[in-house]
Formats: C-alpha cells, sequence, structure tokens
C-alpha cells in the first residue's frame, strides 16, 4: 500500500485510539508528513527502536512499542525457559512510563513476567538489573542524548548487554513477523499485578548496584584526605541526578553542587537545545557554577546517564574540556595505575573509532588491548567471552562516544561509575599536588600527543537515508592512495570483514562481525573511519593523529577531518 493508503487504514481501524486520529486529522493536508510517518515501519534494529514520537508506524508510539515487544516475547518463549522475566526501566522523556508500562503489560500478556522500576533509572542501572534479577532479557525506555522529540527502546539479553548475534537478529525477525498491530497481547495492568506478571522494582536494586560501584574504589584514604574537592555536576534534566548524588556522598565526597536549573527530571529539555553532555552548551551553567565557587571540575551526563562529560581545572584556574577520548584515557590509566597487581591475562577493550592513545596506555602496563566494533554491547559480548572462556580478565573498556565501564557489574557505559572514578582520581592527584589536567598533560608526555575528532552530519528523512546509502556505496568501491595528504597504508572494509594492504594488494579478515564501516589506515599513525550512525540520521566521520605537542596534533586532526568531509563530500 501507499503511504496515503496505510495513512487511511489507521484512520478507519477501530483498533486504533481516537487521540491517535485526531493528531493523524490534523496532518490530513500535508502529503510530506504523511509520506514520512507511513511510507516505511519504524525498524527494528540490532539495538531496538529508536524514533520521533507520534502517531504512525514510522514513529515511536504505543502501538509500534507494543509491536516490538510481542517479537521480543515470541522469541524469548521460543528459548523454553521457565518462568522467563524481563527487566524494565525508563528515563526522563516523553511517554517514557507509558512506553514502559505498555511494554511490561505485552510481556504478561505472553506469560513472561515483567520487573518495571519505580520511577526512571540510569541505563548502566537497568544492565545491572537484569543479571541481578536473574532476568532472560532487558528493556530501557531512552532515546540517550537525542533531541526531545525522540524516545527509543533497547533490548538487552541476560548477559546484561545490549542484544548481539544470534539473539539480536532472532529478535528482529521475529518482530518483523509480527504483522497486524491488532495481533499483539497485552492485558489489564491490575490483573497482571494480581497474576505476578508485573512486579515494581526499586530500592533492593538501587542498593545492591551502589554496592558494587563501591567495590570499584581504589583509594579511600585519599577521598577521606580531599573530600571538599570541588565539584559541580548536571544531570542535564534526566536519570543521572540521584545515584550520582548518593554514590558521591556515600564514598565521601562533601562538597557537590548540583546545578539547579539542571537538576529535576524534565523531557523538554528547557535548558540546552540537545541533551547531549559532548557540546559546550551543556555545560554552560555547569561552567557558571564552578567559576563562581572555585570548582575542580564539572560534570555533566546525559539524560540516561551512561555518557558523561566533563571539565577540568588546570593549577592557574582555567577550565579544559575533555572529550570522550580524554576522559576515557583519564580513567583507564588511573585505574590501571592503581592495580596492586594486573592479572597476566589482563585486557582492556575499545571501540574501533576510539583513540589510540588506550593502546599505548594498555602497551604501558603490559596488557592485551582488543578492538571491538562501535557499539558497547561488543565490549559487553567480550566480557561474556572472557567468563565464558576462562581466559581473559576485564580491566576497562571504553568508546570514543563519552562512555566507558570500570567494572564487570554491568555490561553497558556508565556514566555514574566513571563521575564516581574521576572524582576519586581527582582527589587523589590532589593528594600529590596535581590537578587532573595535571594527570592529562602528563599522559601526553609520556605515550604521546593524541588528538582525535568526530564529526557527525544529519541527513534526515528519506533522502536523507538515500545520501548516507549512497555515500557508503561510493567508499566501498573506491580505493584512494591518499586522504588529506596523507598515504593509506590500508582499508578496511568491515561491510565485507577484510583489511586490504594498499601496497601488496593482499586482504585479510578483520576477525569482527560485518557491519556498515569503512576504516583507512593512514601514515604517520593516523586513521580515519566513516559509518553511519546506529541510533540517528546521521553519518559520522572519525579521524585520529599523533603530534609532537598539543599544537602539532591539533593542527593535523584540523587539517585530516577536513580532507575527510571533502572526500566524502560532505
Amino acid at each position: 500500500m501507499s503511504s496515503r493508503e496505510v495513512y487511511e487504514s489507521w484512520l478507519n481501524d477501530p483498533y486504533f485510539d481516537e487521540a491517535t486520529k485526531e493528531e493523524l486529522r490534523s496532518i490530513g493536508e500535508d502529503a510530506k508528513e504523511i509520506e514520512e510517518r507511513f511510507y516505511t515501519s519504524l525498524t527494528f534494529g540490532t539495538a531496538g527502536l529508536r524514533g520521533i514520537i507520534g502517531a504512525g508506524t514510522n514513529r515511536m508510539n504505543i502501538y509500534t512499542v507494543r509491536k516490538a515487544t510481542q517479537g521480543l516475547s515470541n522469541y524469548i518463549n521460543r528459548q523454553g525457559r521457565k518462568d522467563p522475566s524481563v527487566a524494565i526501566s525508563y528515563d526522563c522523556r516523553r511517554m517514557s512510563p507509558e512506553f514502559a508500562d505498555e511494554a511490561a503489560l505485552v510481556l504478561s500478556a505472553n506469560g513472561i513476567k515483567a520487573y518495571v522500576f519505580e520511577s526512571l533509572r540510569p541505563t548502566p542501572e537497568l544492565s545491572y538489573a537484569v543479571r541481578f534479577l536473574g532476568a532472560i532479557a532487558g528493556i530501557n525506555i531512552t532515546a540517550s542524548h537525542n533531541p526531545p522529540e525522540y524516545n527509543g527502546y533497547k533490548v538487552y539479553w541476560e548477559d546484561g548487554a545490549q542484544i548481539t548475534p544470534p539473539h539480536d537478529t532472532g529478535i528482529m525477525d521475529e518482530v518483523g513477523a509480527v504483522k497486524e498491530f491488532s495481533s499483539v497481547k497485552t492485558m489489564d495492568k491490575d490483573k497482571a499485578i494480581k497474576e505476578g506478571l508485573y512486579m515494581v522494582i526499586g530500592a533492593n536494586v538501587d542498593d545492591s548496584y551502589m554496592d558494587e560501584l563501591k567495590k570499584i574504589v581504589k583509594n579511600p584514604d585519599a577521598i577521606k584526605k580531599n573530600h571538599d574537592i570541588g565539584i559541580v555536576y548536571s544531570p542535564l534534566h534526566g536519570t543521572g541526578n540521584i545515584p550520582v548524588q548518593r554514590i558521591l556522598k556515600e564514598i565521601g565526597f562533601t562538597n557537590v553542587h548540583v546545578v539547579k536549573e539542571q537538576e529535576l527530571p524534565d523531557g523538554e529539555f528547557p535548558t540546552v537545545s540537545y541533551p547531549n553532555p559532548e557540546t559546550d552548551e551543556a555545560f554552560e551553567l555547569g561552567l557558571r557554577d564552578a567559576k563562581k565557587l572555585n570548582a575542580d571540575l564539572v560534570l555533566a551526563t546525559d539524560p540516561d546517564a551512561d555518557r558523561l562529560g566533563v571539565h577540568v581545572k588546570d593549577s592557574e584556574g582555567h577550565y579544559h574540556a575533555l572529550t570522550g577520548n580524554m576522559s576515557g584515557s583519564l580513567i583507564g590509566e588511573y585505574l590501571l595505575s592503581q592495580m596492586k597487581e594486573i592479572p597476566s591475562d589482563g585486557a582492556v577493550v575499545k571501540s574501533i573509532v576510539s583513540t589510540n592513545m588506550l593502546d599505548a596506555i594498555a602497551k604501558g602496563y603490559g596488557v592485551r588491548l582488543i578492538e571491538v566494533l562501535t557499539g558497547f554491547k561488543y565490549i559487553g559480548q567480550k566480557i561474556l567471552e572472557f567468563e565464558n572462556n576462562g581466559n581473559g580478565t576485564y580491566l576497562f573498556g571504553m568508546e570514543e562516544s563519552y562512555g566507558c565501564l570500570p567494572g564487570t557489574y554491568a555490561r553497558d557505559k556508565d556514566a555514574v561509575a566513571a563521575s564516581m572514578v574521576l572524582c576519586e582520581a581527582a582527589a587523589y592527584y590532589k593528594e600529590n599536588g596535581k590537578t587532573l589536567w595535571d594527570a592529562m598533560t602528563d599522559m601526553y608526555e609520556k605515550y604521546g600527543y593524541y588528538q582525535d575528532d568526530v564529526v557527525s552530519v544529519t541527513l534526515s528523512g528519506k533522502e536523507g537515508l538515500e545520501k548516507i546509502a549512497s555515500i557508503m556505496e561510493g567508499l566501498k568501491s573506491d580505493d584512494p592512495s591518499e586522504i588529506a595528504s596523507l598515504k593509506v597504508l590500508a582499508k578496511r572494509d568491515y561491510s565485507k570483514g577484510t583489511i586490504l594492504d594498499m601496497e601488496s594488494g593482499k586482504e585479510s579478515p578483520t576477525g569482527l562481525p560485518t557491519s556498515n564501516v569503512i576504516y583507512y589506515d593512514l601514515s604517520d599513525g593516523a586513521w580515519v573511519c566513516v559509518r553511519p550512525s546506529g541510533t540517528e540520521p546521521k553519518i559520522k566521520l572519525y579521524c585520529g593523529v599523533k603530534g609532537t605537542s598539543f599544537d602539532d596534533a591539533k593542527a593535523k586532526c584540523g587539517a585530516l577531518i577536513d580532507g575527510v568531509k571533502n572526500y566524502v563530500g560532505v
């Protein structure tokens, strides 16, 4: 059927409620909007759903959430587990509590117990809860750092990580097999509670999660001596407020200031246009407070508290923004440096688009460096592999996208834990007469002046998706000899799983699952990577260089990212 015909079918089908139909009637004269909402179904990808909230097959609404959950329920029930259960959390966004309840009641109607958090919780706690409760899966209603018009639906498996093969494709197939919205099962909430199929959770999981974070602390004495370091924190209207304040207080910090305008949950994110701790805008209010209070560091977590942005003060009182690569490297270096004994099979794990500084840190401590595809679920998968094989001890993992995990209690990035570790590191370095910025510059002197950058180009709608596809196909067919005056040494085409040596012409396997990613190893230790975002209508351009100084590295990185943009044509 055409987009208009599907639109008309929603208007005439008694299954859809009157509020949905009223919204659709309001766009009856807007042919483009009707096409955007109905030209396709919102894709259930390898991490679940994410899209704009609204009526239509290509939107996040109670019907698309129910349909996805019916497919998930079918997959779970095919596993043949006795008394399966699913943990569900949600964030501060529009419709998040409603979507969580709709998902829970579809699970209940399919004989699967739903453990639903009593109120909003951070993503890493959902990852922890799946394992803590012995659930077969987890659902997290969140769109992370997307603009307020978005929401999403992430699926986790029993190891606490977002779904990976074979479960991702298995669930996708089951969701795709649910053709009619009216075929989805659901049930009355009171009945589900009475039958023990809907259970509210909260404090018991919170307390256990906090206990796990405290086990990561390396230097309680340093915290005790420097408990009053100045910390300014913003949850950016999201889920991090209570857990971040709680863990910092319970491990001993006494001078934590929360940005009042951004403290309370609000899915409209009124103080920012985009609730992303990677942006300067997210720190305007935090830096205002930090300068008034002469704080040592400023922290901001995204709405679901899996990403952490940081500004740190130097010895002259100036504040410096740390990228995700910088903060991740700083945390990794601190944790490794404080280990009394590093296991002989110890490993740190990073995504392929993360900084090569972590490679240098791993080499410096004699531990294995493992690369995985972009997506923290692959880091979680590596932890599970270590556990199953009994070969490998996970020490730390990070992504360039402001996320890391300092332990194995969860299997997703954790900004609550990252906040805790950075504050501990600040106390430790202060005990040694240094700021966090001093510690960062010491790392550059020790390992090299690594500089990395990423540019995200938004290409929205049907035309945008077609443009992204065209760019990727062009890169796969072209084998450039140089990019930005740097020689291309090798081309990694992850869609084919091959590495092409440009000098010899020989191909070798990447050793990783296939993915729609092109990566170039360049001369002078530089690299470039191009990939579509898995959660937003964007194409992302990454690069990394190694310089001889801050200025040299910055200049090289700027020239390289400009060269990549020119080569790709965006």
